[in-house]
């Protein structure tokens, strides 16, 4: 009898943890998104696939122009989270969350175009299929524009698309003078299978219809 109970507490102590671990992760914006979205889109739809690997990832590779004085007018890749719209709800535009006291800021304060990589690498997507981050089987896109600060339109809908995400961001000291930024896009490569990469136009690119 003894044993059944320590056994039967094990189980009920093993139930609690995994609910609090699933709290916590909620806690921090974590979103399981196998459950909301739908599978990777057939690779010959290269727009959708593009707006699918935007919303899906939580973070890029961002790469300016540098004005660091050891490697100005070299380019510099920088990682920054972003989110293009809360889960489920992707606009296909890259909010995010920037201070003048990060070096990519200060270049694109001088130089305001930008490239933006994004891969399905970060997700559990290419793990479960084994594919390496250089296949391309594992979609990733590549975006380039300008990045530009979000006008108050589209202010509120910004920081809920950021927040939401990254919810951490709250709590970013507000001595960094933080504010809203998103990347104007202007030219789309889509890397999902052999072959090259295909190229989306900004119009083929926001005509999707994603939820």
């Amino acid at each position: 009898m003894a044993g059944r109970a320590r056994g039967s507490a094990r189980v009920l102590l093993a139930q609690l943890l995994a609910l609090a671990l699933a709290l916590l992760a909620l806690d921090h914006g974590d979103w399981d998104a196998a459950a909301l979205l739908p599978p990777l889109p057939p690779r010959e739809e290269a727009a959708r696939v593009a707006r699918f690997v935007a919303h899906l990832c939580d973070w890029g590779a961002l790469a300016t122009i540098s004005t660091v004085q050891a490697v100005r007018g070299r380019p510099f890749a920088n990682v920054f989270s972003l989110s293009d719209g809360p889960p489920g709800a992707g606009s296909g535009v890259p909010y995010f969350y920037l201070s003048p006291l990060q070096l990519s800021v200060g270049d694109l304060q001088e130089n305001p175009y930008a490239s933006l990589t994004m891969s399905l690498a970060q997700t559990d997507f290419c793990r479960k299929h084994g594919f390496d981050p250089q296949s391309p089987l594992c979609a990733h896109i590549m975006l380039s524009g300008s990045v530009t600060k979000v006008n108050e339109t589209e202010m509120d809908f910004a920081k809920h698309s950021l927040f939401t995400r990254h919810p951490e961001m709250k709590t970013w000291p507000s001595d960094h003078n933080w504010f809203v930024a998103k990347l104007n896009i202007t030219n789309i490569w889509v890397l999902d299978y052999y072959g090259g990469a295909k190229i989306v136009t900004p119009a083929e690119y926001y005509n999707v219809t994603f939820q």
